[in-house]
């Protein structure tokens, strides 16, 4: 099991936890009786029973600590997660340096660290972008639009999308023209695409000879692509994606920082993501 931020948090709610319950159950109770006797008669220093009551320094970080870490534990492992956009794999829906939220509520409740769902709520859609641990490395979280769901023939071919035997309609939108680390695909066509009830846009180099893909989709597994067609590591090269790698549904960005841009994109701060 790999040792990452939520196998830390679920371990620090623990700790700090169990350390509060045992100074309710047993130490306290204990610092009370040694107080009582020194004030046995009346006679006892002040000082000497506030000292004998006073909780140890770990206690006091513990009963510190414990609501705010499980707070976060909670908030992050069944609400909402936040993530930062590595790659420009989905541009132009994320840029590189974005900040996102990501709702892990709509897929599903599912347990931190071992990820297994116990309430499923409802199923990823054609369109949505996802977060789903990488399934050849899970420790690599990745970002993806959901292209092919179970059962579904996904062809992508000469840069077009078929699903189901019928072609994704493209519309063309102009020419990309990019800035900051998305500097390299100005030039690129932009084609409004829409998948689902989804209308989104996608961009496609016409210069470079796109990787096509003939695939039935599995049960419980799903078909993701990038917008950004010929510039992602998609399910077109490494397969489908588990139900059980899923993470949750990207829906706003909260912040951009891009340093080859000049820092803050204040335009892209509250964004919805389609």
């Amino acid at each position: 099991m790999n040792l990452d931020f939520p196998t830390i948090l679920v371990a620090a709610t623990f700790i700090t936890g169990l350390i509060w319950a045992m100074d309710a159950v047993f130490w306290a109770p204990r610092r009370k009786q040694a107080a009582a006797a020194l004030g046995a008669g009346g006679s006892a220093d002040p000082d000497a029973v506030a000292a004998t009551m006073k909780e140890p320094t770990i206690v006091e970080y513990a009963k510190s600590f414990f609501p705010v870490i499980l707070a976060v534990l909670l908030l992050r492992s069944f609400l909402v997660e936040p993530f930062r956009i590595p790659s420009g794999s989905m541009m132009p829906t994320l840029l590189v340096g974005d900040f996102i939220l990501v709702n892990k509520f709509d897929y599903g409740i599912r347990l931190p660290v071992v990820n297994r769902k116990i309430i499923p709520i409802h199923d990823p859609q054609r369109g949505d972008v996802v977060v789903f641990r990488f399934p050849k490395d899970p420790s690599v979280d990745y970002i993806k639009r959901v292209v092919g769901l179970p059962g579904d023939h996904v062809v992508y071919r000469d840069k077009t999308l078929f699903i189901n035997g019928k072609q994704v309609a493209q519309i063309p939108a102009g020419t990309y023209i990019g800035t900051g680390s998305g500097l390299s695909m100005s030039g690129a066509e932009v084609r409004r695409e829409a998948l689902g009830d989804t209308q989104h846009d996608i961009l496609v180099a016409p210069n470079v000879h796109g990787v096509d893909a003939d695939v039935i989709v599995p049960d419980g597994h799903y078909f993701v692509m990038g917008d950004n067609r010929d510039n992602s590591n998609d399910s077109r090269y490494w397969g489908f994606v588990p139900d059980r790698n899923l993470i949750g549904k990207a829906f706003m960005i909260w912040m951009n920082w891009d340093s080859a841009a000049g820092g803050v994109g204040w335009g892209r701060i509250g964004d919805s993501i389609d």
